[in-house]
């Protein structure tokens, strides 16, 4: 149940931070995936190439982007950003291991805190950006 609650929580806090983008970012991300591209239309100019991988993102760019709904309010129990008493016994068992939970997902925190397409280095940067702020 707690992870139930825990899950609702934190799709409410994220919603609430993707209702802030600018509209044209979320109306491009909505676009229907099978749009049609042709000659001469703007978009044609990268037609034939090889796509472009996205550059990494950096670790407070994933903070506020998936971490910080729950991290900046303490929802379902994370520990709060910058709050050295919550965190000192996760620092305790060392980044390994809070990148591993933070990958994978424990107690009510899910899987890569809910940014599905972060890589791992970009979690472990997420990780580390919180650690230095205590």
């Amino acid at each position: 149940m707690k992870t139930v609650i825990a899950a609702i929580t934190s799709l409410i806090a994220l919603s609430a931070f993707a209702a802030s983008e600018n509209a044209d970012v979320v109306l491009e991300r909505l676009k229907h995936p099978a749009s049609v591209c042709v000659m001469g239309d703007p978009c044609s100019e990268n037609l034939g190439k090889a796509p472009v991988a996205a550059a990494a993102r950096t670790g407070d760019q994933v903070y506020n982007g998936a971490c910080a709904a729950c991290h900046a309010t303490g929802a379902a129990g994370a520990p709060k950003m910058g709050d050295a008493g919550a965190w000192a016994a996760r620092v305790d068992q060392g980044m390994e291991t809070m990148v591993k939970h933070a990958i994978e997902g424990y107690n009510a925190m899910p899987a890569r805190g809910l940014c599905a397409d972060c890589s791992d280095q970009e979690i472990a940067d997420a990780v580390a950006y919180m650690v230095d702020a205590l």
